[in-house]
């Protein structure tokens, strides 16, 4: 067990001699210093367990002292040591940064209760530090996890990205115009998901997407993809700042870019047109998307196309506990969602 080393500040010599006898006897090692100025100094000179500052000293006084320790590149922990009627004196300290008090008695109870002053200081003083390696450990190992799940989005970004590549390749190679929109259709799909991990590893957050910053880029992929010469499409977003569970930000993703490709498809049948997206919090716990056009609406007609993109944003709203609707009474079409964050 090592032993407690202990600097007790006071200008009775006679005190410091029997304290100093008093606390060896009980398992410490004692320096003395007889003002505040020589204590000061001692306790910048040399590590000690805590420190013991009397009240009454002449030069600087004992809460001058506590000051200037507390000033000091690693501050001891400081008893302070009062008279019997001063407790405003003693509240004084502790809010200096005093760890504790003890009143000075004659006789044998005051090293008692020097003795069980220290013990308690010394104890929460290696709480203290254990509780701050724990934190420091915790704070490493996170660090070390972020870090670990952000290499993760990254390598999944490039393999979804590779993926996209032969997918684009393959539907390049095709001569039937069915086949190679449904492969188109597919890389688009793959786009979106990649769009949500090329976010968590580039953004602050890695457990988490930032929903403005996620569907501006997929939006501009959807205009670079639709949006011609012979066919303008004006894709247009409003996105409050909402951040989702990288799971949610997936489906989500997957339904805008199904709802805006049909747009893009079906909406405007004899030129260009406007197709609009909104993101918007609905309350603190609450989100509501909503993707429209002004086009020739979904009426009751059959589904247009292979009905696999009906099917995902089906399945994509399952997965957010939700349900996409579509408002009739809207001159083209509007589709709406809301979601809990």
């Amino acid at each position: 067990m090592n032993v407690r080393r202990v600097l007790y500040i006071d200008d009775d010599a006679g005190i410091r001699r029997l304290v100093s006898r008093a606390l060896e006897r009980r398992g410490y090692s004692v320096t003395v210093a007889d003002g505040g100025e020589a204590g000061v100094a001692a306790a910048a000179g040399e590590p000690f367990d805590l420190v013991a500052v009397d009240h009454y000293m002449p030069g600087i006084d004992g809460l001058e002292t506590l000051a200037r320790l507390r000033a000091l590149p690693v501050p001891p922990a400081v008893v302070y040591v009062t008279g019997s009627e001063e407790s405003r004196v003693a509240i004084a300290a502790l809010r200096s940064g005093a760890a504790d008090y003890v009143v000075k008695t004659p006789g044998e109870d005051f090293f008692d209760l020097l003795d069980a002053s220290f013990a308690q200081v010394i104890e929460r003083g290696l709480l203290e530090q254990e509780k701050f390696r724990a934190e420091e450990d915790l704070r490493a190992s996170n660090a070390r996890l972020e870090a670990l799940l952000a290499e993760v989005n990254h390598r999944v970004a490039n393999s979804l990205q590779l993926v996209s590549a032969m997918v684009r390749m393959q539907s390049s190679a095709l001569t039937d115009p069915a086949a190679r929109a449904a492969l188109e259709d597919t890389q688009r799909r793959i786009t979106a998901i990649a769009q949500v991990h090329r976010r968590l590893y580039t953004g602050d957050a890695v457990e988490s997407v930032d929903m403005h910053e996620y569907l501006t880029a997929l939006i501009d992929e959807l205009t670079a993809t639709w949006s011609t010469p012979a066919t303008p499409r004006a894709l247009k977003l409003v996105a409050e700042p909402v951040r989702l569970p990288t799971d949610r930000a997936v489906s989500l993703g997957v339904i805008v870019t199904e709802l805006v490709s049909n747009a893009c498809k079906y909406a405007y049948p004899s030129g260009g047109g406007e197709i609009r997206v909104a993101l918007a919090r609905d309350g603190t716990e609450r989100f509501r998307l909503s993707v429209e056009d002004d086009g020739v609406g979904i009426g009751d007609a059959a589904p247009k196309g292979t009905g696999v993109g009906t099917k995902l944003i089906r399945a994509m709203a399952q997965s957010l506990d939700t349900i996409v609707e579509y408002d009739v009474a809207h001159r083209g079409t509007r589709a709406t969602l809301a979601g809990t964050i």
